[in-house]
């Protein structure tokens, strides 16, 4: 937020008298409402001008609330807004009262700007539909074994390009280099197209990718500004800069969508017509471009934000805990079993669906990486009617009703006195095997009948990844004194990105 810009300092001014209303006048309504029904609401944590304040450590201000009240309202002009740590809560919302919590129209339309009609942004009969095609598709083993074809590949590919720069120990932004890696993955996973992006021949590729980025980052910063109605109606601000990038990701996008059709009317082959996601979702659908159009971001936000930023915090956390790094190697060398490999996609090849299973010890470090950094940090529903949660507090219609998988990471009233400690064992039982934990208490991928269904797809990815790489590399912060945090954005990505060196490991 750029204090200098007079308009910047008049909307905050605006913020601050508006909201010092609204808290006056809310918070009498509702001790007038409680005291009249006899019910109770969760404690009052702040106003929305609070976020608009913290907005470049927005998740650090909401833990500290989370740890002060576990279930709190910050209040804003418009509805209240519930945001809750507690795993009963938890379940109630994403299960056993599902029904009654959704993305509803006030999240839809913030979201639509940018994901449109996708799953992420969509209840009812287009989600179904949209759930029921991709659960399909993730289940079947066509995908399964094409899909880890594709991530060998694309992991073989970045451990050359880290290698190069390992030989001339040069800098490089890791999260960058999975950005793009994950960007090719999703692409010919998804939609059968070869983007290329990781060997830095796709300008289109790198313009649409920092496109979106920042399309995510002014569709964020739409849930803290209770302005961006007029800001989009005058086209100025951060709502201006939203429309230039959605146009160069809509652009990029549509051409996708033609050449795909296209490809798929000139095909004589039938069987190349389902080979990717996107083929199955046209056969479904009269190809209508804008609904292709936002099923495409959605899964490109889905598959390639989600698992980049976790790769990306994952080596962050082997580069602070050094220990954590050499179990990895070791583990990824006892389960390959192997003798010297030194061609990388040779060594992709051999990480097999059993030599993966084997990897316990890395699926903990991932998931412990997950619980600390989850790939979205917080997830907004909407309440459609008045209801009670387990923790025996109200919530109102057209409540904003939020579960929070990062302040969740930290509580210790979830995970223990070393809540804020990376420590991998924590999944482990005495033998050493992964051991899950309820998915209301490890929030990271959703839970209940909206569950992730890319959540072995991505296990799967970062695991063949991070095997190659730790295998041949030690990882090492360019600056360890340097300090490392987000960017608040949709997805939890690290701002400026993830500056490293990496060395050849010693394979004896």
């Amino acid at each position: 937020m750029d204090l200098s810009n007079p308009a910047t300092l008049v909307a905050l001014f605006l913020n601050l008298i508006l909201t010092l209303f609204t808290v006056k006048f809310f918070a009498a309504k509702l001790r007038e409402k409680q005291k009249k029904n006899k019910t109770k609401y969760h404690p009052v944590g702040g106003t929305v001008f609070s976020q608009l304040l913290n907005f470049k450590r927005l998740h650090h201000y909401m833990t500290d609330l989370a740890g002060k009240y576990r279930t709190y309202r910050l209040l804003s002009p418009f509805r209240s807004e519930v945001y809750t740590s507690e795993p009963d809560n938890v379940e109630y919302i994403l299960k056993t009262n599902i029904q009654n919590y959704g993305k509803g129209d006030y999240n839809y339309s913030l979201l639509k700007g940018l994901l449109g009609d996708g799953i992420f942004a969509v209840d009812g009969d287009k989600w179904r539909q949209q759930r029921k095609v991709s659960s399909y598709e993730f289940s079947t083993k066509v995908l399964r074994d094409f899909s880890t074809v594709v991530f060998r590949k694309n992991a073989a590919k970045l451990a050359n390009i880290v290698s190069d720069a390992a030989k001339s120990n040069k800098i490089m932004d890791i999260q960058d280099l999975f950005m793009k890696s994950t960007l090719d993955s999703i692409f010919k996973v998804g939609f059968g197209v070869e983007l290329d992006s990781v060997c830095g021949s796709n300008l289109e590729g790198k313009e649409f990718t920092a496109a979106f980025d920042d399309s995510s980052a002014a569709i964020l910063f739409r849930y803290v500004d209770i302005f961006w109605k007029i800001k989009r109606f005058l086209n100025i601000g951060s709502e201006a800069k939203l429309k230039k990038s959605t146009k160069v990701v809509d652009n990029f996008v549509y051409k996708l969508i033609h050449n795909k059709i296209e490809q798929m009317r000139n095909s004589n082959d039938s069987s190349m017509k389902k080979e990717d996601i996107l083929s199955r979702f046209l056969q479904l659908n009269d190809t209508d471009p804008t609904y292709m159009r936002d099923i495409i971001l959605n899964f490109i936000i889905a598959g390639k934000d989600t698992t980049a930023t976790t790769l990306s915090w994952f080596i962050y956390m082997l580069c602070k805990h050094p220990d954590v790094q050499e179990k990895v190697a070791q583990e990824v060398k006892e389960a390959t079993d192997t003798m010297e490999v030194k061609d990388f996609a040779e060594f992709a090849a051999i990480l097999s669906e059993e030599a993966l299973g084997k990897m316990h010890y890395l699926h903990a470090a991932l998931t412990e990486t997950l619980r600390l950094y989850p790939a979205v940090p917080v997830d907004p529903k909407i309440c459609f009617s008045d209801d009670t949660l387990p923790d025996g507090f109200s919530v109102r219609k057209g409540d904003m009703v939020c579960y929070q998988p990062y302040a969740m990471g930290r509580m210790k009233f979830i995970w223990g006195d070393d809540a804020e400690e990376f420590r991998p064992e924590r999944w482990l039982d005495e033998d050493g095997m992964f051991q899950p934990e309820s998915p209301f208490k490890f929030t990271a991928f959703q839970a209940g009948p909206r569950i992730c269904l890319g959540k072995e797809f991505a296990y799967r990815q970062m695991k063949i990844f991070s095997a190659v790489l730790v295998h041949y590399f030690v990882f090492k912060l360019s600056d360890e004194n340097k300090s490392v945090t987000y960017r608040t954005m949709i997805t939890l990505h690290v701002d400026g990105g993830l500056h490293v060196r990496a060395f050849p490991r010693c394979q004896t």
